[in-house]
C-alpha cells in the first residue's frame, strides 16, 4: 500500500554500478522532528524533575542560602561554627592551587549546598508530620480545635500509609459483621478473631510494617497484582468500567467531528499531564497524583499466571477500529499536534475508505474479551513475529484506541430510559470485539455524535479517570466548539499522509481461538442486566437542608432498598479513595452497620416518626465516620488482605484470614464525585451534565450500583446484575431506590412537595 511506503526512510537497489541508495526527504524529516519532539519532552520532565526534586524548596534558594553564606563571611563572621574551614582542609588536591580566598569560597559554596539540602529535608520531614494529621475530618462543623487551626496555616507529597494495630482492625471487622450473622455465626467468627489476634496477627503485622517503612505504599502494589493482574476470568464486565456523554445534549450530529474535537482534548489533557501544569485535586490538602503517569501510551499484557502492565513514554498516534479494519492515526504533524478540523479529515477518510477486514481481522479483539489464558498463549504463538506482532504493536503502543461505532446511541426514542439501559451496556462491552479492552482506555465515537469511554481498571482508579473524561467534555463544548455546519473550526494541510491500515496474517487456528473467545465474551454480555436513570425530585442541595450528607443519604437508601427487595441485610462494599497517601488507591466502607439496620427495621417495622428520624441521623452519622476511617487509612480490607497475601508468603494458614477474604459482596456500590465543577456552568446550561459511568456486577446473585451526584438537583445512578439470577432485577431495583430516596426524605421532610405523577409511574412500572 501507498501509505506503507511512508515509514520507509531510504530504499537501496544493486546496479552493476554499484549500490543505488534513495532517500526519502519525508521520512527523514519526520523522524528528525519525532526525535525533536521527544528530546524537548525529556527537557521538560528534566527541568520539572529538579523543580519536584528539592520540593519545599525551590532551585533559587540555593543561591540565596550560598549569597547570605557569604555575606556572613565577608562581615568576618563564622555561620559554620568551623565547618567550612574543616572542608577547606579537605578539598581535593586540584583545588590546592588555588588562592586561600578561592579555597574559603568554595569551602563555603560547599557548606551552603549542603546546608540546602538538609533544610529541604527538615522540612519534608515536618510537611510528612502535617499531612498524617486527620482530626480535622472528624470535627464538627463549624467547631474546629485550636490544633486544627493550627495546622490549617501551616499545610500545602502526601504521607506514606501505616497499617492500624490488628486488635484495632479485628475489633472494627467483627463489628462490621455483626448485623449481617446470628449469634451462633458470630460467636464462632469471634473465636476466629481472637486466636487470630493472639497469635499469628501480630507476626504477620511485623512484616506488614516493615514492608511500610520500605515501600511508598504497602498496599497498593499487592492490590494491583492480586486483585486485578493475576485475575484469570475476562476484564471485560467483570474489571472494565465506562463513563458517558452528557444527557441531553449532542453538540455535533457528525461522528468525525465529534472525534476531531475529542480526540484533540485528549491530546491538550496529555500535554498538560506531561509539563505537570494540571491543578492538583484537593480535599484541604492534595491528592496523590501517582494513578495519573499511566494514563496515556498505555496496556495491559496477558500472561499465563499473571497480566503485566506496560507503559511507554510517549506515542504520536492513536489505533482506531472501524467495520473490521484496524488503523494507525497520526497525531502529530511538524512535531505539532493536528488540529481539530485535521482530526476530522483524517477520520472521514478512514469512514469513507470501503476496504473490507482481512480474514480473522474483524473480530480480534474478542482476545481481549475473554479469558486471560488463552489470549496469552494465542498472542505467544501467533503474534510474536511478523506482521502480526508489528500491527499488535502498533495497537499496545498507541497513545489510546478509538472505536468509530456504526450505532447510535444516547437518551432517544420513545422509551428515553431504555435507550439509556442500551447506551450503558454498549460502553460496558459492545459487541465484545470492536473495542480492545486491554487499552489504558478505548474512546467510542457513535454514528449520531454521541461519545464514551471504556477504561481497564488496573492502572488507576474511577475518579482519575474521570477527571480527565470531565476536561475533554468540557473543552470539546465550551473551549473549541463547531461552526455552524457542525464541523471542527480550523484549516486542513492538504498534504497530510492517510491514515495507515494495519495489516494482519490471521492463520485458522487463530480464528479458531478468537471464536471460542468471543462465544466466552458473548455469554458474559448478554447476562448483563443493566439499567441507568436520572433521580431529579431533588439533589443534594435538599439533603444538605435537612443537615445529613448526601452520600450517607444515598447509601442508606441502597440498603432500605436491598431490603425492601430481598427481605435481608448484606456485606455492602462502598469504595472509598485513600490517595492522601502516597500511591494510595482504595479502601472499602462497609456501609451496612449496626445503626443502619436498626434505622431500615424501625421504619419497616412502623415505629413512630421521631424514633425512625432519629435513628436515621444516627446511621448517618455513624457511615460519615466509617468513611473518614477509611479516607485516613483505618479501613478493615486492604489491611487483611495485605495479612493474608504476608501469610502466604510465609506459607502458613489462617482460617481466619480465609474466611473474612472469601466473603461475597452482594451489593458492591461506588460515588463518582464531579471534581472540576468550574468547567461546567450548572446554572445557565444545566443540559450540560454528563449521566456518570458505571460499572459490572461484583457477585453473580448481587448487585453493582454508581452514582454521580450532578449539581444541586439531580443524581444519576448506574445498575447492573445478571439475568442468570432470578433473585436479581436491574429494573425493579431501581425502582425500590427512588422509593426509598423518597420515603427517607419524607421522613426528614415531611412537607416536602410529591414527586409528579410521570416519576410515580415511572417507579411502579419498575417495581
Amino acid at each position: 500500500m501507498a501509505e506503507a511506503h511512508q515509514a520507509v526512510a531510504f530504499q537501496f537497489t544493486v546496479t552493476p554500478e554499484g549500490i543505488d541508495l534513495q532517500l526519502s526527504h519525508q521520512a527523514l524529516t519526520e523522524i528528525y522532528l519525532s526525535g525533536l519532539r521527544s528530546w524537548k519532552k525529556k527537557l521538560i520532565r528534566l527541568k520539572n524533575g529538579v523543580i519536584t526534586g528539592v520540593y519545599p524548596a525551590s532551585p533559587s534558594s540555593w543561591l540565596f542560602v550560598v549569597i547570605a553564606i557569604l555575606a556572613t563571611m565577608y562581615m568576618r563572621s563564622d555561620p559554620s561554627m568551623g565547618l567550612i574551614a574543616k572542608i577547606q582542609e579537605h578539598l581535593p588536591v586540584r583545588y590546592q592551587s588555588l588562592s586561600a580566598q578561592c579555597q574559603t569560597v568554595v569551602s563555603a559554596v560547599l557548606f551552603s549546598t549542603l546546608l540546602w539540602f538538609s533544610l529541604i529535608f527538615t522540612m519534608r520531614m515536618c510537611l510528612k508530620q502535617l499531612l498524617s494529621y486527620h482530626r480535622w475530618m472528624f470535627e464538627q462543623r463549624g467547631k474546629m480545635s485550636n490544633t486544627t487551626k493550627v495546622w490549617v496555616v501551616s499545610i500545602p507529597p502526601a504521607p506514606c500509609s501505616l497499617p492500624s494495630p490488628v486488635c484495632v482492625c479485628v475489633h472494627r471487622y467483627l463489628e462490621s459483621v455483626r448485623p449481617l450473622t446470628t449469634p451462633d455465626e458470630f460467636e464462632r467468627m469471634a473465636s476466629l478473631a481472637t486466636q487470630f489476634e493472639s497469635s499469628l496477627g501480630n507476626r504477620l503485622q511485623w512484616y506488614l510494617k516493615l514492608k511500610a517503612l520500605w515501600a511508598s505504599n504497602y498496599v497498593s502494589d499487592w492490590w494491583e497484582e492480586y486483585i486485578y493482574l493475576r485475575g484469570r476470568s475476562p476484564i471485560m464486565v467483570n474489571s472494565n468500567y465506562y463513563g458517558m456523554d452528557f444527557l441531553y445534549v449532542t453538540p455535533t450530529p457528525i461522528q468525525a467531528a465529534r472525534a476531531g474535537n475529542t480526540l484533540h482534548a485528549f491530546l491538550m489533557y496529555r500535554r498538560k499531564l506531561n509539563r505537570e501544569e494540571l491543578k492538583p485535586v484537593s480535599t484541604v490538602i492534595p491528592l496523590c497524583a501517582a494513578q495519573c503517569e499511566r494514563m496515556f501510551n498505555t496496556t495491559r499484557t496477558p500472561g499465563e499466571e499473571t497480566d503485566t502492565v506496560q507503559h511507554w513514554q510517549d506515542s504520536d498516534y492513536v489505533a482506531v477500529y472501524h467495520r473490521g479494519r484496524y488503523f494507525r492515526l497520526r497525531m502529530y504533524s511538524s512535531s505539532r499536534p493536528l488540529s481539530p478540523r485535521e482530526i476530522e479529515s483524517q477520520l472521514q477518510r478512514i469512514l469513507d475508505d470501503p476496504s473490507p477486514p482481512s480474514p480473522g481481522e474483524e473480530k480480534l479483539g474478542a482476545l481481549t474479551a475473554g479469558d486471560r489464558i488463552p489470549w496469552a498463549k494465542a498472542r505467544k504463538e501467533y503474534f510474536s513475529l511478523g506482521v502480526n506482532k508489528r500491527s499488535l504493536d502498533c495497537i499496545e503502543k498507541a497513545a489510546f484506541f478509538v472505536t468509530l461505532d456504526d450505532d447510535e446511541q444516547g437518551m432517544m426514542g420513545e422509551d428515553p430510559a431504555a435507550s439509556l439501559d442500551r447506551y450503558a451496556k454498549s460502553l460496558l462491552h459492545g459487541k465484545c470485539y470492536d473495542r480492545w479492552f486491554d487499552k489504558s482506555f478505548s474512546v467510542v465515537i457513535y454514528k449520531n455524535g454521541k461519545i464514551g469511554l471504556n477504561a481497564e481498571h488496573s492502572w488507576a482508579d474511577a475518579p482519575v479517570v474521570a477527571h480527565l473524561w470531565e476536561y475533554v467534555l468540557a473543552t470539546d463544548s465550551f473551549q473549541l466548539g463547531y461552526n455552524e455546519e457542525g464541523h471542527c473550526k480550523g484549516e486542513v494541510d492538504a498534504s497530510l499522509p492517510r491514515p495507515q491500515r494495519l495489516s494482519w496474517d490471521i492463520t485458522p487456528e487463530c480464528q479458531e481461538q478468537i471464536s471460542q473467545s468471543l462465544a466466552v465474551a458473548q455469554a458474559l454480555a448478554d447476562d448483563v442486566d443493566f439499567h441507568v436513570f436520572s433521580f431529579r425530585d431533588f439533589g443534594k442541595g435538599m439533603i444538605k437542608k435537612c443537615r445529613i450528607s448526601p452520600d450517607a443519604y444515598i447509601q442508606l437508601a441502597l440498603q432500605l432498598a436491598y431490603y425492601r427487595d430481598r427481605g435481608m441485610f448484606c456485606l455492602t462494599y462502598e469504595a472509598s479513595m485513600t490517595r492522601l497517601f502516597r500511591e494510595g488507591r482504595t479502601e472499602t466502607v462497609r456501609s451496612c452497620s449496626n445503626e443502619s439496620c436498626a434505622f431500615i427495621k424501625a421504619l419497616e417495622g412502623g415505629e413512630g416518626v421521631e424514633v425512625c428520624r432519629r435513628l436515621l441521623r444516627q446511621a448517618s452519622e455513624k457511615h460519615q465516620n466509617l468513611y473518614k476511617h477509611a479516607m485516613t487509612g483505618a479501613g478493615i480490607d486492604r489491611h487483611l488482605f495485605c495479612l493474608y497475601v504476608v501469610s502466604k508468603y510465609l506459607g502458613v494458614d489462617s482460617p481466619f484470614l480465609k474466611e473474612v477474604l472469601s466473603e461475597p459482596w452482594h451489593l458492591s456500590t461506588s460515588q463518582t464525585p464531579v471534581q472540576q465543577v468550574e468547567l461546567f456552568d450548572m446554572v445557565n446550561h444545566p443540559e450540560y451534565v454528563s449521566c456518570g459511568g458505571g460499572f459490572g456486577p461484583v457477585a453473580d446473585d448481587g448487585y453493582g450500583v454508581s452514582y454521580t451526584i450532578m449539581g444541586e438537583n439531580m443524581m444519576n445512578f448506574h445498575i447492573s446484575c445478571k439475568h442468570s439470577c432470578s433473585q436479581t432485577s436491574s429494573h425493579k431495583y431501581g425502582g425500590q431506590i427512588r422509593q426509598a430516596l423518597r420515603d427517607m426524605l419524607q421522613l426528614l421532610c415531611p412537607d416536602q412537595r410529591e414527586p409528579s405523577r410521570t416519576d410515580q409511574s415511572q417507579t411502579k412500572k419498575d417495581l
